[in-house]
């Protein structure tokens, strides 16, 4: 009989990696510890003060006795009181004292004292007067410190006496015993209280990391509206908020880009094949003449053409956006290109009946280019420029050189750009004649690939336009580029 396996076990294993849990051991075992170490170090200063104050205690004695026989040892009757008397007056802590000539024989000796203490065991023990004080279990299991010194009565010249003090100490270790029970009692409490209070503060903790996981889970590519509310958040998590609604920003307006540029795609490219195929089945919808047929031909060939630049203007866009993209460098007279742009183009505009101008720095300027693609953005924006001109207008191409950058601006007399059309300008497909024509609107590509070449270049490109007066369209470019480097 086969039976399924406990699922207990990895249960188990993943409440142990869940954030809450260590938390909750961190606070947890941070908390027990620190008031363990804390109690502890409380006690061992207890227990070090008692045992202070109780040799201060017997060694004040010792001093007391020794300064009696030395100063007054004809005052019997001082002594005796200090012996026999002053420890029966006290209820708690009572003390005992006993004095031995040389050969040991005790001369005065408070009463009770060998009902308390082992004499024999007592003086073996003290047998190196002088030293410190030492614990001693009395003979009625109580808890006594002893200590000894040696006195000469009348002087250093006078017979010795050894003095033996010893002090009951049980009240002192009852309350040693009380502080050990008081801690193992609270620290069986708190061995439970601390993890209740770690795992609520844990959740509280995470409260926020939840709620962003969850606004996570609801995001999809058709619901991209969503936003995490940070108020109320600590620092770190609402910066870590505010950073994924800016994601969240930039996903959702990449979306919609994608979305338009597939439209777009569709569009322009769905049009081309309609006429080619539109020229087809008139051709083929009954016999036609040479003439015609080469009309059809001739219409589906400038259909081709169009489809085919459009297909590289995509592909090119697509290069100058992959990370592995490598400029082809080299040292350029900008000067020496620009007028061969300007050469180039200088026929056409004249056959628009516009003025076609370049100028520069005197000095040659030799800059870090990719050659070709740094034509084809100039020639792009020369186009533009010349396409959107009326009979009459000037387009120049200029150039700037400055310490590190250097400046390439063409700059026009058309019909200008709309305000509100300037910050799509460089989006793919997008013309500011919303008709698509393609005398007025090309294929929407020309400001995007300028763009592209520019960042690839590392540079960027600025627009300024007014209508009816003009536009302006400016590369700037540094002059010197790591050679052979990928476009981050």
């Amino acid at each position: 009989m086969s039976s399924k396996p406990i699922s207990a076990p990895s249960s188990l294993a993943k409440i142990w990696r869940t954030l809450a849990f260590r938390l909750t051991a961190a606070y947890a075992s941070a908390g027990l510890g620190l008031v363990l170490l804390a109690t502890f170090s409380l006690y061992l200063v207890l227990v070090s003060e008692l045992n202070r104050s109780t040799e201060l205690f017997l060694r004040d004695k010792v001093n007391v006795l020794s300064t009696m026989l030395r100063e007054r040892p004809d005052d019997a009757d001082s002594l005796r009181e200090e012996v026999e008397l002053e420890s029966a007056a006290r209820r708690y802590e009572q003390f005992y004292i006993c004095l031995k000539d040389q050969e040991g024989k005790v001369l005065l000796m408070t009463p009770g004292m060998a009902d308390q203490l082992n004499l024999s065991m007592l003086s073996s023990l003290l047998n190196a007067p002088g030293g410190a004080a030492l614990p001693m279990t009395g003979t009625q299991g109580k808890s006594f410190r002893v200590i000894a010194a040696t006195a000469h009565v009348g002087g250093t010249q006078g017979r010795p006496v050894t003095i033996q003090v010893a002090v009951d100490v049980s009240q002192k270790d009852g309350l040693l015993r009380r502080f050990r029970l008081w801690f193992w009692c609270t620290s069986g409490i708190l061995l439970v209280l601390f993890p209740l209070v770690g795992y609520r503060i844990a959740r509280q903790g995470i409260r926020p990391v939840e709620e962003i996981a969850t606004t996570a889970r609801r995001i999809t590519s058709s619901h991209l509206g969503e936003r995490i509310a940070a108020e109320g958040y600590p620092y770190e998590l609402a910066s870590l908020a505010l950073t994924f609604n800016n994601m969240l920003d930039r996903l959702e307006d990449s979306f919609e880009r994608i979305s338009r540029f597939s439209a777009d795609i569709a569009h322009d490219l769905r049009t081309p094949v309609n006429n080619i195929r539109g020229e087809a089945e008139v051709a083929l919808a009954r016999a036609r003449t040479i003439e015609e047929y080469r009309d059809a031909l001739e219409s589906s060939l400038e259909e081709t053409v169009r489809l085919s630049e459009l297909i590289g203007n995509l592909l090119f866009l697509a290069r100058t956006e992959s990370p592995l993209t490598h400029l082809r460098l080299e040292a350029v007279d900008l000067a020496e290109l620009l007028e061969q742009v300007r050469a180039y183009y200088e026929a056409s505009a004249a056959d628009a009946g516009v003025t076609l101008t370049s100028g520069g720095a005197a000095e040659p300027v030799i800059v870090d280019l990719d050659r070709t693609l740094m034509q084809r953005a100039v020639s792009n924006l020369v186009s533009n420029a010349v396409a959107h001109t009326p009979e009459g207008g000037t387009v120049a191409i200029l150039s700037e050189s400055e310490a590190e950058n250097v400046r390439i601006a063409v700059a026009d007399t058309g019909v200008g750009i709309p305000p509100d059309a300037l910050p799509r300008v460089f989006d793919r497909f997008f013309r500011v004649d919303p008709s698509r024509s393609k005398a007025s609107g090309g294929t929407g590509l020309g400001l995007s690939i300028v763009q592209g070449i520019a960042q690839l270049h590392r540079g960027n490109v600025e627009i300024a336009s007014t209508p009816g007066v003009g536009t302006r369209v400016t590369l700037c470019l540094p002059k010197r580029h790591p050679r052979n480097a990928p476009v981050a």
